[in-house]
């Protein structure tokens, strides 16, 4: 076949000679050895990687098709309907971005110093012949850039992680930072007045559409201004968000009027950004899936305003964690300004130092009226004096902790992937501290003569209360990392039965030492009762730990019921051969000791409760002397006693359940927990009959068989796992047995 050239490149720019080179270039490769690296120091792996891109239209923002300008050529002084203005403003509503709108970049463009500047048009003399409606678009324009500019920084000034969850990156773009918010409210305010002397121009349900967007853009302002200010109470908070809820309502029926305007959107604007990033395209969402991001944006601002409500440590705890664990997911910002109310320069809930959030715990879990934490102490100035001694040594220990205990608040306001990734870090912070404060627990049993607790059941020790409190929020973590594992869907189908197991472990470790606390507040409320001045709000404060103490019991115990019920299942429906790894059958890279290495690597370094090894592991989870029968009697012993649990749990006003302001999230999380049992109960139930009948026992008999005869019975069942976040609880994966037979 004969051998054809390439055609020389038709260039069309003048003063250009173009010269065929392919075979100098084919010829001079030849020259060189296989793998041989060909380096230029003038020519750097940016510009190398960038020879790549160029002319690709996914990668090269300056590409040019045929016949294509190289800028926009939409003119922003053209005269525009008012139902066009309102299909641009919906538009921008959608997109709810800057970066590919025609007359947002002709405001940011030379960057505008003052209000007056912030226009489609610099030169003065062209406003007296701006079209007759694009005040109105300039208007929502210049609101929607402050907003912008204002949640950017909300959310820079707080927690987050940059890609992950949010871009603060405006590519060398000034989002009206040097301009005031009062004058652009000014700005909207005289659009809408403005736009009402209009009446007789434009259509009235056009002119009421338009009129309430620029209402939105005023009260989002004042919301975000309203959370900067720092003593603004709760009600005054929610306010403007109750507003942009009900404006929203509007938004629905009023689009329909809209015409759209596509061309005052480009991608070549990008073309302008300081960026190295391939061009992005414009993501078209509809409306009606703005709507409901937005509805959903302001309920969200509606509920953390009630934060502000503070009831007690363990209610604000509950109402942070569930809020967190809605769905869908409340927004970055949103979260930020969570973080913003409830914690800024050590202030907690704008109101309370610290200090007395950390007092107030210690009171409700393990020191009820304990004098470690009596305020009067601090005033004791003489150094024998043990009150003295003893607040020195409560000052040093609040120093040590504040930081660890905030971060467990501002830990809840990441998204659920970083939640996991931070407490991962977190539990080793909590181990160092429990040792630490275990000290200051014997320097204070020795100043305050402190004696050991004994019991029928033997001798418990001494209180230690502070190390205590720090070993039940350690535990409480543990168990948070390894129920996010299941809800991020870390763990494969056959490590459940193992990582139930661990859960188990845990809980059950942490209702033991409820228990322990239960014990020495049982023992103080005695002694209290027996000396003189037992006051009843000394009684109401006992009465109060008490509850807690019960309550966390319960809810450890429920956990460590249904751990272990779903174990006892998932390691039945091993042994049956139902569960299977996804993936290549054999894992060619891992093997049991290997994995389990790796899910427990978070809890290697963690002194108590010490990881059990891979052996004590291993027989805990297959239990290799227990045969299916009784797994599976056991499975549905536990998951029975965790199904009353819930209900009890369920029952608790929100008081002694310990979530004031939350009691519908976390109601709502017992009720799907206590949904999860019943499911795996059902579960339980059919897998046991499957078994009965494949071991020929149904009519009375034991169906009795050694372990290792089991595996090899056919149950006619399959499993199929919910996916994530379609189960009844994201932490408690409840597998479907499907009848192989009826597929048949």
């Amino acid at each position: 076949m004969q051998h054809y050239s390439p055609p020389p490149p038709r260039v069309t720019y003048p003063g250009v000679v173009a010269r065929e080179i392919t075979d100098k270039f084919a010829s001079a490769v030849k020259k060189l050895e296989p793998g041989e690296l060909v380096k230029d120091e003038h020519f750097t792996l940016f510009e190398a990687v960038s020879a790549l891109e160029i002319m690709d239209p996914k990668m090269d923002s300056g590409f040019l098709a045929e016949g294509e300008s190289l800028d926009e050529e939409y003119d922003v002084s053209r005269e525009l309907l008012p139902e066009e203005i309102l299909g641009i403003i919906d538009q921008l509503l959608c997109l709810e971005t800057l970066l590919t709108s025609v007359y947002v970049e002709a405001i940011l463009n030379p960057t505008p110093t003052n209000i007056t500047e912030a226009d489609f048009a610099r030169d003065p003399g062209l406003h007296d012949r701006r079209p007759k409606l694009l005040f109105i678009l300039r208007a929502y324009c210049v609101g929607l850039l402050k907003a912008c500019h204002l949640v950017n920084e909300l959310v820079k000034a707080e927690h987050y992680y940059e890609e992950e969850d949010f871009v603060t990156n405006t590519y060398d773009r000034s989002l009206l930072c040097d301009i005031e918010v009062k004058p652009i409210l000014d700005v909207l305010q005289q659009a809408r007045i403005d736009l009402r002397a209009l009446r007789n121009e434009v259509p009235v349900d056009i002119s009421t559409a338009l009129d309430i967007r620029l209402e939105l853009r005023i009260v989002f302002l004042r919301a975000i201004d309203l959370m900067s200010m720092g003593n603004v109470n709760a009600d005054s908070l929610k306010t403007p968000w109750i507003q942009m809820r009900v404006l929203l309502d509007h938004f629905d029926k009023q689009h329909s009027l809209a015409k759209a305007v596509p061309e005052a959107f480009s991608t070549k604007l990008q073309r302008r950004l300081a960026s190295t990033m391939p061009p992005r395209p414009i993501v078209q969402t509809s409306f009606e899936e703005t709507a409901s991001h937005f509805k959903q944006l302001f309920q969200d601002g509606i509920d953390i305003t009630k934060v502000l409500k503070y009831s007690d440590p363990q209610s604000l705890l509950t109402f942070v964690t569930t809020f967190q664990a809605r769905k869908p997911q409340p927004l970055v910002f949103i979260r930020s300004l969570l973080q913003t109310l409830l914690i800024k320069d050590r202030v907690v809930l704008r109101t309370y130092d610290a200090r007395q959030i950390i007092d107030q715990d210690l009171a409700l879990t393990v020191l009820p009226w304990g004098k470690q934490i009596d305020p009067s102490y601090v005033n004791v100035e003489v150094p024998s004096d043990p009150r003295h001694q003893i607040a020195a040594q409560m000052a040093n220990f609040r120093a040590r902790v504040t930081e660890s205990y905030l971060d467990i608040f501002r830990i809840f306001c990441q998204n659920r992937c970083r939640v996991r990734r931070t407490l991962c870090h977190s539990i080793h912070e909590w181990d160092m501290l429990q040792a630490e404060v275990e000290e200051t627990d014997q320097l204070l049993q020795v100043t305050l003569e402190e004696k050991p607790l004994t019991t029928d059941r033997g001798d418990i020790g001494y209180r230690l209360p502070l190390s205590s409190w720090a070993y039940l929020y350690k535990l409480r973590q543990m168990e948070w990392i390894v129920q996010l594992g299941f809800e991020l869907a870390i763990y494969q189908p056959d490590e459940l039965a193992g990582m139930y197991w661990y859960l188990n472990y845990l809980a059950k470790t942490r209702a033991q030492h409820g228990d322990r606390i239960k014990a020495f507040t049982s023992r103080a409320l005695s002694q209290e009762r027996q000396a003189g001045g037992y006051t009843a709000a000394r009684d109401r404060e006992y009465m109060r730990s008490l509850s807690y103490i019960r309550s966390t019991m319960l809810d450890a115990a429920c956990t460590w019921e249904f751990a272990d019920g779903l174990c006892c299942l998932y390691t039945t429906l091993q042994r049956l051969g139902l569960v299977r790894p996804f993936g290549p059958q054999p894992r060619p890279y891992s093997d049991d000791e290997r994995r389990y290495r790796i899910r427990t690597r978070p809890f290697a370094a963690i002194a108590l409760p010490q990881l059990p090894t891979f052996d004590e592991f291993t027989r805990a989870t297959s239990q290799p002397e227990t045969g299916i029968p009784d797994l599976l009697k056991y499975a549905s012993s536990a998951i029975a006693g965790a199904r009353k649990g819930y209900e009890a749990l369920a029952k608790l006003p929100d008081q002694q359940a310990f979530c004031v302001r939350s009691g519908d999230r976390w109601r709502a999380d017992v009720h799907a927990c206590q949904k999860a049992a019943i499911a795996a109960g059902i579960a339980v139930t059919q897998l046991a009959k499957a078994f009965d009948v494949a071991a020929g026992a149904v009519d009375g008999g034991e169906g009795e068989r050694m372990a290792e005869g089991e595996s090899s019975l056919d149950v006619g069942l399959r499993v199929e796992f919910p996916e994530p976040g379609k189960g009844y609880h994201d932490w408690w994966i409840v597998p479907r047995l499907i009848p192989t037979s009826s597929e048949k």
